[in-house]
């Protein structure tokens, strides 16, 4: 399994492709599989653990991200011969790799950045292996071996008993995340409005974000911790996702839906695969729609939406889909 290197797997707060390692890691380890994780060396895991960079680039501006991820992806391919199968979660860069070992890769692509790195994908269409993290995802210039929706340990979330009034933002604050829709809903909502994430873009974050946190009806709550997340999205009365882009899959809104806290969305990208209209929260097309809908989901049932939740992504629905699409690749080898 190779994860990024940004960020420590599984991530202390943010670090959306070291969870998707970590979760994946652990339940293959969990079903009985031999599994080597390339990750940061101060990861932790039941997987046998292989880290050429001390801890994060992100974490430590010493590390040069270029240097320590050419190190990183070097490390796997150079050990190719010892594994059944390469699990690349890391995007484009270690595909450039893959026509140089015999061991089948399968790359689990987690969006596009940029339209510019569909040239890497393409190139090697043909002799790797895709999988979608949503249908509306795909491009219809790739062919995929599979689409598999994340899984998440449920376990962590439950519903709370008596949640706030307030409406909860959650993600990486940057413009494509839509903060300041969600403050501006909240605001014509009458209801407080909690952010909680890393600072992405600090110039957005200056001019639309701060000067609206007051502590009374905008709190900015800082990167949560993996411990303190489903606090956080248990007890809002709704979460706001807002997003100016189509989200190929979007972590906080299943999330939060585990603790049964309904989503009011944008209906772009793959939220119409996570969010069930009516049910589970509700998709909008405006902020006049997203306003109206703050109230409206107050009557949506939030043990039934965390039991679809639970049923739809949980972990091992998503450890049986890639076990299956690993025995499709090796053509139903047994698996070490």
């Amino acid at each position: 399994m190779l994860a990024p290197i940004a960020w420590r797997t599984p991530p202390r707060h943010y670090g959306p492709w070291e969870l998707f390692a970590s979760l994946l890691t652990e339940g293959l380890v969990a079903a009985g599989h031999d599994v080597t994780l390339f990750a940061t060396a101060d990861s932790i895991t039941a997987a046998t653990l292989r880290g050429s960079s001390p801890t994060g680039w992100s974490e430590d501006p010493g590390i040069d991200p270029k240097v320590a991820e050419c190190l990183h992806i070097a490390d796997v391919f150079e050990r190719a011969d010892e594994f059944d199968i390469i699990h690349n979660s890391f995007d484009f860069l270690p595909l450039t790799y893959s026509g140089l070992v015999r061991t089948p890769v399968i790359t689990t692509i987690h969006g596009f950045s940029s339209p510019r790195i569909l040239a890497v994908y393409e190139r090697y269409d043909a002799t790797t292996h895709y999988v979608a993290i949503s249908d509306a995802d795909r491009h219809p210039r790739l062919h995929y071996a599979a689409t598999i929706h994340h899984g998440i340990d449920t376990s962590v979330f439950a519903v709370d008993p008596a949640p706030g009034d307030h409406l909860l933002f959650f993600g990486r604050i940057h413009p494509d995340k839509g903060t300041a829709h969600a403050i501006e809903v909240a605001r014509r909502a009458g209801r407080r409005l909690d952010i909680a994430g890393i600072i992405q873009d600090e110039e957005y974050f200056r001019a639309e974000v701060e000067p609206h946190v007051d502590g009374e009806h905008v709190r900015y709550l800082g990167p949560v911790t993996a411990g303190d997340r489903a606090a956080a999205l248990g007890g809002a009365h709704a979460l706001l996702h807002l997003i100016d882009f189509d989200e190929p899959f979007g972590y906080s809104v299943v999330e939060a839906m585990a603790c049964g806290t309904p989503v009011i969305a944008y209906d772009r990208g793959s939220m119409a695969e996570l969010v069930e209209q009516g049910v589970t929260g509700r998709r909008v097309a405006s902020l006049d729609e997203a306003v109206a809908a703050v109230d409206s989901v107050a009557t949506l049932d939030r043990r039934e939406i965390r039991s679809i939740t639970e049923r739809r992504f949980g972990v091992e629905p998503m450890i049986d889909q890639y076990v299956a699409a690993y025995r499709s690749v090796l053509g139903r080898a047994p698996l070490r």
